[in-house]
């Protein structure tokens, strides 16, 4: 994955696959038949007539179960990103400078820590808290997980006011609107409110489909199986062989600024990148909301095989303004790090740490032969404390689910630490905010 993909559903679920790119040796399949099934093969290492049928039988239902699995699969993860609750994937997205000009995006999104072993935990986040990298204890403390204490100098002291925005679900909530975008994306059947969500195309994985959840900014996800470029069975159609030629980065911008037309969207109100390093079989190209000069972190998203666009997804809400709200000034946005009550998120881990924890494979020299030895008596237990100093601070918008599954983008701001670590608070005043739990 790249910076810029990161907030894709898809994208992050095919990256922490381990197996993404292992293709099973040629009779494979066979063996672990045999071996289930205590068949034997001839003296000639040729297998036995009875093994045949069986291992087509097999593969036969794996292609049926990928097809449907992987559609309700990736609805389910387009629910949780899009419409949890403010949990959503991409509480980790990297603050850089982007391409075409706006500044990059801002999320509150964190839902829950990350555990040493990269697991999320329950609950709500410590303020300050920094994403921790899967990999043993001793990473904990180097990836900056835990407690901080936090410093600053030369922030500004000046208060002042911002302007919010939300999301317009219900205006696009609408046969009409949901119909342009399942006709833009090869769907000729009419749109059906079901099960909670707008459905067009058949739920079961055989022909392409489209589903727009009812949450807060109508997130959709639009799949074709047919042409899924990890599916290469007898129904596909194209062979298991070498992939054909990935579509150029511009035909997935071109692709995707038509979806977003389709859908009653003016495509120049957003910023687009793509990334060629996304695969063999697929180009991968974004579409980012932008106001006020900067990204919002809900993006547009499609995959462009050369067979067509076999996955999309995205959010049909409109976003219009919600007005002024007052907004505290940088220094006090640095103190809010230290203030429980707003869970400050850590958007991006500092450069050199970043690199660090691509090797996290231990070496045969650091493998344990033995558990640690007992603590010496009155020994001073380790209470780690990380010393941050912030340096830099900018104020942004950053989308925030409220409780009725409602979505706002309000002012937030963007704290650089003197490593190049970022953090993320809301710049909200306390006066404007609810507090309340219930």
């Amino acid at each position: 994955m790249t910076d810029d993909n990161e907030l894709d559903p898809l994208a992050r679920l095919r990256a922490a696959d381990p197996a993404a790119d292992v293709e099973a040796p040629a009779g494979f399949a066979a063996r672990v038949v045999a071996e289930a099934t205590g068949s034997t093969t001839g003296r000639a290492g040729h297998e036995s007539a009875d093994q045949h049928a069986p291992v087509a039988e097999i593969a036969s239902a794996r292609a049926r179960r990928r097809r449907l699995w992987l559609p309700i699969a990736a609805v389910a993860a387009s629910v949780v990103v899009f419409g949890g609750a403010g949990f959503a994937i991409g509480a980790g997205t990297t603050a850089s400078s982007v391409a075409g000009g706006a500044a990059a995006p801002i999320s509150l999104q964190g839902g829950g820590a990350q555990t040493a072993e990269g697991r999320s935990a329950v609950g709500s986040p410590t303020a300050g808290q920094k994403i921790a990298a899967p990999g043993a204890s001793d990473q904990v403390y180097r990836s900056g997980y835990g407690r901080n204490s936090f410093t600053a100098s030369g922030l500004s002291t000046s208060t002042g006011t911002a302007r919010a925005y939300g999301f317009d679900a219900r205006a696009a909530s609408d046969a009409t609107t949901v119909g342009a975008l399942a006709k833009a994306l090869g769907i000729d059947a009419a749109p059906a409110l079901k099960d909670g969500s707008w459905q067009a195309g058949p739920q079961d994985g055989t022909a392409p489909s489209l589903t727009v959840g009812l949450d807060g900014t109508l997130s959709f996800y639009y799949y074709d199986s047919t042409i899924d470029p990890m599916v290469c069975d007898g129904d596909s159609p194209h062979a298991c062989g070498a992939p054909p030629a990935v579509p150029s980065a511009d035909a997935a911008v071109s692709e995707l600024r038509a979806i977003i037309s389709s859908a009653g969207r003016d495509p120049d109100a957003f910023e687009y990148t793509s990334d060629p390093s996304s695969g063999v079989h697929a180009m991968t190209a974004q579409a980012w909301p932008v106001m006020d000069g900067q990204r919002i972190d809900q993006p547009w998203t499609v995959q462009l095989t050369a067979d067509g666009v076999f996955s999309a997804s995205g959010s049909l809400a409109p976003i219009v303004s919600v007005g002024e709200y007052p907004v505290v000034s940088a220094q006090k946005a640095f103190e809010r790090l230290s203030d429980p009550r707003f869970g400050a998120q850590q958007t991006a881990m500092p450069l050199a740490l970043r690199a660090d924890e691509q090797a996290t494979t231990p070496t045969p020299a650091e493998t344990p032969t033995q558990p640690p030895a007992l603590p010496s008596p009155g020994v001073s237990p380790s209470w780690p404390v990380n010393e941050v100093h912030i340096v830099k601070a900018r104020l942004g918008l950053a989308s925030q689910w409220q409780p009725d599954g409602s979505v706002l983008v309000l002012p937030a701001y963007e704290l650089t630490d003197a490593d190049g670590g970022t953090w993320s608070v809301i710049a909200v005043a306390d006066a404007k905010l609810d507090f309340a739990t219930e």
